[in-house]
């Protein structure tokens, strides 16, 4: 572990190798501190959303508002947690005004690593929006309410991927409490 000041500080789980300001699809997985039940419940496999999951279905359903790059795949809010699919497709890139399947992440075109340059247009500031916004709101409900203070993302490759991990996200609530063979 590294130190900064003086202090232990976790390494980052971003690849390193990867600008996170490149049009591309993420997957995205950001959870509630202590895996703490604020969204709601999920009866029969369909999610009932608390208000908490109400609005946090809203703030998702507005970061292309404040995010114009940003296209949304599927999402799902779940008791504890969210997971979802954010598309950065900046105009900008290249001439293309769209996310063509191959241009989703591929490892044929590497992408130059960010420098810590501006960081107001990258997947860390799309969340980073996100979770004030739901912060902000829920604490009027619940002033305990809190985020785990990281997120997990994977890098959607391509098309299969981006169908397969679609797929995952519909599905989850089905999935809830379903205990794997083996465990």
């Amino acid at each position: 572990m590294d130190k900064y000041k003086n202090k232990y500080r976790i390494s980052s789980t971003r690849a390193k190798w990867w600008d996170y300001s490149s049009n591309a699809a993420y997957f995205v997985t950001i959870c509630t501190k202590d895996k703490e039940h604020y969204f709601g419940s999920i009866a029969n496999g369909i999610m009932q959303l608390s208000a908490m999951g109400h609005i946090a279905n809203s703030c998702w359903h507005q970061i292309p508002n404040h995010f114009p790059f940003v296209l949304l795949g599927a999402h799902i809010i779940m008791p504890d947690h969210v997971h979802g699919i954010v598309i950065i497709n900046k105009p900008d890139h290249g001439s293309k005004n769209t996310i063509e399947t191959q241009d989703l992440a591929s490892p044929l075109n590497p992408k130059p690593k960010n420098k810590f340059g501006p960081q107001s247009q990258n997947l860390a500031s799309i969340i980073r929006g996100f979770k004030v916004g739901v912060t902000k709101n829920a604490r009027q409900i619940n002033p305990e309410f809190s985020w785990q203070s990281r997120f997990h993302d994977s890098i959607i490759r391509d098309h299969i991927s981006y169908e397969r991990v679609s797929k995952y996200i519909i599905d989850n609530p089905s999935k809830w409490g379903v205990k794997k063979k083996g465990k």
